[in-house]
């Protein structure tokens, strides 16, 4: 009898499994393929999308699509082909372009997953964080961690865009979410340049002693591009001088961290930016987790399980588990990067492999 596979060749086993579904069980030998691959098997697939071609899309929804209660946001989420029936762009990733017309403010709400926004672009919109103004600029990561209520408004006759990330797909599948209603507005109109947030947290090294609790997500809302390009600049800077400063030849990179704990943004998104020299290039490797990644500045080529794709600036890249990514630098090449490493190793299920090396 072919009793390991799910072969039936006796009428007493064709029943047996006829029995098995009929009470909703399952029989492990006839899944372990599925259920315990010999390595990570994603059904999310490689994928690239085109800046150019979900800005135009974004921008034609910004003159049919209305900001306002419903849909709350005028967002479109990167769906990858391999996860049909989803927006998500990967298991554990939610990744959209958000587009905010002239003189436009999205509601306020709340929700209990955590995000965060990236602009490759512009300026003259402030999210709104828990009645604190944040000023949205080009190369600033803005942090919304679950439950914060926030909205958005423009102040300016231009539309802008950004790049929004959450734990959507995570919070789906562990259902955890719960979502609230705020403010038709935002519940403060002003437009400072620096936030309060930013007045007490933003000052490197220091920590005000009233605030000496850790906390889950960062208290800083806003991670300047002043201060990112800088410390990527320094880190290429003494590696001229023969520091080990990058993370490889060529390639500096920053992690962003909360600055309670010294630990990721969110308690489930991982936020990061690197930046290769001209020529310079990373060799293959895989790793467990999720990845999306945005090109900021610069042209360059990304190898997704040996499939090279083209890059320039805005265009964005999905990373799935164990896929096998390399980058390659024609001109400067700049990218931010979320992923889900928070998640990953906190369950210990940290792993990476680089061919040659490990």
């Amino acid at each position: 009898m072919k009793q390991m596979d799910g072969t039936a060749d006796t009428p007493e086993l064709a029943r047996l499994y006829e029995d098995f579904a009929a009470i909703s069980t399952s029989p492990l030998w006839t899944q372990r393929d599925d259920l315990m691959p010999m390595a990570p098997s994603p059904r999310a697939v490689p994928y690239v999308w085109r800046w150019k071609q979900l800005f135009d899309i974004a921008k034609r929804s910004g003159a049919l699509v209305p900001v306002g209660r419903g849909g709350e946001r005028r967002a479109i989420g990167l769906a990858n082909p391999g996860l049909p029936g989803t927006a998500y762009a990967t298991p554990t990733l939610w990744c959209a372009i958000q587009y905010l017309g002239r003189h436009e403010t999205a509601p306020e709400h709340r929700h209990a997953q955590n995000a965060f926004r990236f602009v490759i672009e512009g300026e003259g919109v402030w999210t709104v964080v828990n009645g604190d103004p944040v000023a949205m600029r080009r190369g600033d990561l803005l942090l919304t961690p679950g439950w914060h209520f926030h909205g958005h408004h423009n102040d300016t006759d231009q539309p802008m865009a950004w790049i929004d990330g959450l734990d959507v797909p995570l919070s789906h599948y562990t259902d955890v979410g719960f979502f609230e209603f705020g403010s038709e507005r935002v519940t403060d109109e002003a437009s400072p340049s620096v936030s309060r947030n930013e007045r007490l947290w933003a000052h490197p090294g220091l920590r005000p002693l009233s605030e000496l609790e850790a906390r889950t997500s960062s208290p800083l809302m806003a991670y300047r591009w002043e201060h990112t390009d800088r410390a990527l600049t320094e880190q290429l800077a003494l590696e001229d001088e023969g520091q080990p400063a990058t993370v490889e030849q060529g390639h500096a990179a920053i992690r962003y961290v909360n600055p309670t704990t010294g630990g990721d943004v969110m308690p489930t998104l991982r936020a990061e930016f690197h930046r290769l020299r001209p020529g310079a290039s990373t060799p293959p490797r895989h790793e467990v987790g999720s990845s999306v990644w945005q090109v900021f500045e610069g042209a360059g080529i990304v190898t997704l399980g040996g499939e090279e794709h083209s890059l320039e600036k805005g265009d964005l890249f999905v990373v799935p588990s164990w896929t096998s990514w390399s980058l390659a630098a024609e001109s400067q090449l700049d990218l931010f990067r979320f992923n889900d490493g928070p998640v990953i190793d906190a369950l210990g299920f940290a792993r990476s492999y680089v061919p040659g090396r490990d």
